[in-house]
C-alpha cells in the first residue's frame, strides 16, 4: 500500500500539469507549419486550482482552448515559435521546481520514519 501526504498529492498534480503544458507546447511547435493550425493553451493557475479542488486521484487532462491575441499568417496558422519557446522554458522550470519540492517532501518523510525507528 502506497502512503501519500496532501503535499505529495498536490505536487503530483503540479507535475502532471507541468508535463501536460510541455506536451501541449511541443504539439504547438510541431504544428508551426501546418496551414490553419491554431495555437492551443490553458491557464496553468486555473487548471491547478481546479485540480486541487477535485477529489479524484490520478492524472487529469487540462481543458485546452485556442490562444487569443496571436497574429495569424496568411495560411491561418498563428503559432509563434518565440512564444512557444518561452512557454516551454517556463514549463520546464515549473517541472524542475516540482521535482525538487517532491524530493524534499520524500526526504522529510524518510527522516520522520528513521527518527521513529530510533525511538
Amino acid at each position: 500500500m502506497m502512503q501519500t501526504s496532501a503535499i505529495s498529492d498536490a505536487l503530483t498534480r503540479y507535475l502532471d500539469l507541468a508535463s501536460s503544458q510541455m506536451k501541449l507546447t511541443a504539439s504547438n511547435m510541431a504544428n508551426a507549419d501546418t496551414p490553419g493550425y491554431r495555437t492551443q493553451g490553458f491557464s496553468f493557475e486555473d487548471e491547478m486550482r481546479h485540480a486541487m479542488e477535485g477529489t479524484a486521484s490520478g492524472t487529469f487532462t487540462p481543458g485546452t482552448q485556442d490562444v487569443d491575441g496571436l497574429v495569424a499568417r496568411p495560411d491561418g496558422n498563428n503559432v509563434s515559435l518565440e512564444r512557444e519557446g518561452m512557454q516551454l522554458a517556463k514549463s520546464q522550470l515549473a517541472f524542475r521546481t516540482g521535482v525538487e519540492l517532491l524530493k524534499r517532501e520524500y526526504s522529510r518523510v524518510m527522516d520522520a520514519i528513521k527518527a521513529d525507528g530510533k525511538a
